[in-house]
């Protein structure tokens, strides 16, 4: 009698098993939920600048302000948004996918990275925001090596979902008011 595995599945190891479906989304909405309670204490105060928001050019006084980290934080962020949008549009897995790619790349993980050195919502310790911070710095070397391993499907979840939860969502907190977008464009 053969020893030899009787179901149809073959085993997966645990990296292979990991899925961002139902469970990961369920995720996002819980942390994005915390976020909101935490900041529940200032919405009355957020409301009011918001009602008397205008918007305006750029004020670049306030880039000239900024620490180092923040500028690396800010313009890397920025250049890898524009870059993530080209690569959404743009055709996938040809040359300029692999090139632009592992740009991107290189950009989100210095945007991740200098992260941990900004702590002005919370002097002097990391705050909730630095949840997206701790999930881009796992998921994008996951997504890379899916990706060498012609993973295609979730090598796409894992891209789509840094370039929606961790720059779309993110961009969203940043003009919060009182925070260095809200200030440059509104303040």
């Amino acid at each position: 009698m053969s020893l030899a595995r009787q179901d149809s599945q073959p085993r997966l190891s645990p990296l292979k098993a990991m899925t961002f479906g139902r469970g990961f989304a369920l995720s996002l909405v819980v942390v994005l939920l915390i976020l909101t309670g935490a900041m529940w204490g200032i919405w009355p105060a957020i409301w009011q600048d918001l009602a008397a928001a205008r918007p305006r050019a750029p004020d670049f006084a306030v880039l000239a302000e900024l620490s180092p980290v923040v500028k690396i934080h800010l313009y890397t962020a920025l250049a890898a948004l524009a870059l993530g949008a080209v690569l959404m549009a743009a055709r996938k897995g040809r040359t300029f996918h692999r090139v632009a790619g592992w740009m991107w790349v290189a950009l989100v993980m210095t945007t991740a990275l200098s992260t941990l050195f900004i702590t002005s919502l919370s002097p002097g310790r990391w705050s909730l925001i630095h949840l997206f911070t701790g999930w881009t710095l796992i998921i994008l070397p996951l997504a890379v090596m899916w990706a060498r391993r012609r993973d295609v499907a979730r090598h796409r979840r894992a891209m789509m979902g840094l370039f929606y939860g961790a720059f779309a969502i993110n961009l969203a907190f940043t003009f919060i008011p009182g925070r260095t977008m809200w200030t440059l464009f509104f303040g």
